[in-house]
């Protein structure tokens, strides 16, 4: 691990908010009761689990970032001319850095009026609105803070037509029936015009997947146990990052990545609301999956939620596609 990510816990043990979100403390003591532990991956991102994140992509072994980047500087230019897209609305916009490749074909379209980000880390979704308003004079940037793999609002009015984007592969962050749910969400906001853009992380090399997910910088890792990090912000709880190791594997029958924080030795963690939670030595806590797709499953998410693909574009290695559905 590079000096530039050296885990910086500090204090274990943060005060919570005065008022902990009731939502995020039935999830956390539902998922921490569990037979096998688990929690959702939203936890992740904080600010600094969004800067983690951001450090991620970059990484020679993450290929998705760079695969998806690539696929969309070719092909945005003429997927935007060709539908006129004057809204972009984005599901977990992060910062927006591949967002800008959309916007800025918008832009050399002359079709560029509104672009709406959304994300659940709100002091990284200001920060990226402020950046986006310089850099792109007059496009109306209106970011919204929500957390997309509950329910949330899609139903304001804009400029139409519309493209719905969900880039980075972030579909495989849900199980089949979650990922059906938010795809109707989408669906049940768009008009006949719109259209929605998926990345999707393509099925492969198992190798390959799970160096994307085992870093050499360690910074995977680190991502990985800040999640702790945020429950003791947000909970009160105890949590000592350096009691888990982090662990990555792809499940070939699920055709998933697993990510889990392993209890290096038994111990106890306090989280107030909820009360001890014990964790017995090499005792798993899932944090993560990521599904890898191809097209007929993709096809078949879409089709029980109103969709059908328009068009299927898989980069030169299969490695990652983009894909655009249309409703049905």
């Amino acid at each position: 691990m590079s000096s530039s990510i050296q885990p910086k816990w500090g204090r274990t043990a943060v005060r919570a908010q005065r008022h902990p979100n009731p939502r995020m403390l039935a999830e956390v003591a539902a998922g921490l009761a569990a037979p096998e532990k688990e929690l959702p991956p939203k936890y992740f991102y904080d600010h600094r689990g969004s800067e983690l994140f951001e450090e991620i992509t970059r990484l020679p072994e993450y290929y998705p970032t760079r695969t998806e980047r690539s696929l969309l500087e070719s092909w945005m230019p003429t997927l935007i001319s060709g539908l006129g897209t004057r809204t972009l609305v984005e599901l977990g916009a992060g910062s927006a850095e591949k967002s800008r490749i959309i916007l800025s074909a918008m832009r050399a379209a002359g079709t560029a009026g509104l672009y709406v980000p959304i994300d659940v880390s709100a002091s990284f979704l200001d920060q990226t609105a402020g950046r986006l308003r310089r850099e792109y004079p007059g496009l109306r940037v209106e970011p919204a803070v929500a957390d997309i793999s509950e329910e949330f609002d899609l139903s304001r009015a804009v400029p139409h037509p519309a493209l719905y984007a969900f880039l980075g592969g972030t579909i495989g962050n849900f199980y089949p029936s979650a990922a059906i749910r938010l795809l109707r969400r989408v669906r049940s906001a768009m008009h006949p015009a719109d259209r929605f853009l998926m990345g999707v992380d393509l099925r492969k090399d198992v190798r390959l997947i799970e160096a994307a997910y085992n870093d050499s910088q360690g910074v995977t890792a680190e991502f990985n146990r800040n999640m702790l990090l945020v429950l003791n912000h947000e909970l009160g709880a105890n949590f000592d990052p350096d009691a888990f190791e982090h662990l990555a594997f792809y499940e070939p029958v699920t055709h998933r990545i697993e990510m889990h924080l392993v209890s290096k030795v038994e111990h106890e963690v306090r989280v107030p609301g909820i009360g001890l939670v014990g964790f017995k030595q090499g005792e798993s806590l899932r944090t993560e999956i990521s599904c890898k797709h191809d097209r007929r499953s993709v096809g078949d998410l879409f089709a029980a939620a109103g969709l059908r693909i328009e068009i299927w574009r898989p980069d030169p290695g299969a490695l990652f596609a983009l894909v655009v559905g249309a409703a049905v």
